[in-house]
């Protein structure tokens, strides 16, 4: 999601009570934590050597994921076309500081790479990040991938049709059959399930659609939020690290956070840009804002995606119920197995952050219990929700299966670590990562 200036008459605003409400804490995070929101570059939030062995007798039969796609190109060229009509502005008056003088030549080469890239398209970093993945899932199941090759299993990949993720189903699947060239014939060709993996624009998300576009308590929630005076003071100092103040005081006050923010965007992409920069060394993007601005449009690019996405107001559950079909999903897959009416080793699913933000707040995955009333609206002080860790680009979340005779377990891995199921699910043994499927189909309420 990209830092945007909802416009909405002033009337609607919450008033003083929501921004005293929201101080300036995201001042006090450390910028590689939160400021660079759901465009923060994936990494995986467990070692390979630490994740619990399954019960004695318990061999693994099948495991499913669905995946946000890696990182990736800005989604169009408006944030550097802007920052850089200014910037042009600038320089022919002679108004741009030391900073500035580098800073437009930098923008300029990062979207050259962005357009040569294709906008909203797959980077060679998010190629890279979805072969690791894919390795890592192999690494951790090699007995799993064993059998699968040897039984001639299939394995289903499936995406929500978008190129990107298209292209890291791809790259996930490519790395399994070269890594075993036994797998190649047993992998499907990725094919496309919009109802699925890109409910929000399909038909089981129209009444979500409605609350984004006319929600008058969303619209005046965000606008409160943005227009708190640390956003005016924020924007000014972006702007002064690249021109003279007496350009930047001659540019309206909404002209300067929208300025300001094209710069933050252009810092939050810059990394998932990093193997197209000039030999590799990444885009220097942080130098043009201070930790304390970014933390700061951090914070309103993950209020933005928490009530558009997220878990939202207490009192609704617009923004996550569609995602009950990605849920049930995972639950057919493994339903089937257990039948014996699946033939699948491994389903393989590719999606976006607007999947995998509701889903996560719809099974209550850490990070994602905790909707906000009105009168106590969401901040980073009291709120443990971040894009950065509920969605990052490449997410994942994966069930594994495992069975002894008639009796089937379910781990849940969240960004590769392992995760437990929502309060009222019982793992198999106090600490366990291991559940009972039977217990999880009560728990979900599908028993």
């Amino acid at each position: 999601m990209k830092v945007t200036h909802r416009a909405i008459p002033a009337a609607l605003a919450l008033g003083t009570l929501l921004v005293a409400a929201l101080p300036a804490q995201a001042a006090h995070h450390p910028a590689h934590a939160t400021s660079y929101g759901t465009k923060a570059t994936y990494s995986p939030r467990q070692s390979a050597h630490s994740y619990q062995r399954p019960p004695a007798g318990f061999t693994p039969v099948f495991t499913e994921n669905v995946s946000r796609h890696g990182s990736r190109a800005a989604s169009d060229s408006e944030d550097g076309d802007l920052i850089l009509t200014l910037w042009d502005k600038a320089r022919t008056a002679g108004q741009l500081t030391g900073k500035g003088e580098e800073f437009g030549p930098r923008v300029r080469a990062l979207q050259a790479a962005m357009a040569k890239v294709g906008y909203g398209n797959l980077s060679g970093r998010g190629e890279q990040e979805m072969r690791d993945t894919a390795a890592r899932m192999r690494q951790r199941l090699p007995s799993l991938f064993a059998k699968i090759a040897a039984d001639g299993q299939k394995i289903d990949v499936v995406s929500s049709g978008q190129g990107r993720a298209i292209d890291s189903a791809d790259a996930y699947a490519g790395e399994l059959a070269a890594a075993d060239p036994a797998l190649k014939p047993l992998i499907g060709e990725t094919r496309t399930d919009k109802d699925l993996l890109y409910f929000h624009k399909a038909a089981g998300g129209a009444a979500y659609r409605d609350y984004i576009d006319n929600d008058q308590r969303l619209a005046a929630t965000l606008k409160s939020i943005t227009d708190q005076p640390r956003t005016q003071e924020a924007a000014r100092s972006v702007l002064r690290r690249l021109f003279a103040d007496a350009f930047v005081e001659q540019l309206s006050s909404a002209d300067q956070v929208a300025a300001a923010e094209a710069v933050y965007n252009l810092y939050a992409i810059a990394p998932a840009m990093s193997e197209e920069s000039p030999d590799g060394r990444g885009w220097g993007m942080q130098r043009y804002i201070s930790t304390t601005d970014a933390a700061w449009f951090g914070y309103l690019s993950d209020a933005e995606d928490f009530y558009e996405k997220g878990p939202g107001f207490a009192d609704s559950d617009i923004t996550y119920k569609m995602a009950d079909v990605l849920l049930d999903d995972f639950f057919q897959q493994v339903e089937a197995k257990k039948a014996g009416t699946s033939t699948l080793g491994a389903e393989l699913r590719f999606s976006h952050a607007e999947e995998i933000i509701p889903l996560a707040a719809l099974m209550g995955l850490p990070g994602s219990t905790e909707p906000v009333t009105e009168q106590q609206p969401y901040t980073y002080a009291t709120n443990p929700w971040r894009g950065a860790a509920v969605s990052p680009l490449g997410a994942n979340i994966q069930w594994d299966v495992f069975r002894k005779g008639d009796r089937w377990l379910v781990r849940m891995l969240y960004n590769e670590k392992e995760t437990a199921f929502k309060a009222n699910c019982t793992p198999i043994a106090k600490g366990s990562t291991f559940y009972d499927l039977d217990d999880l189909e009560r728990c979900f309420g599908r028993s």
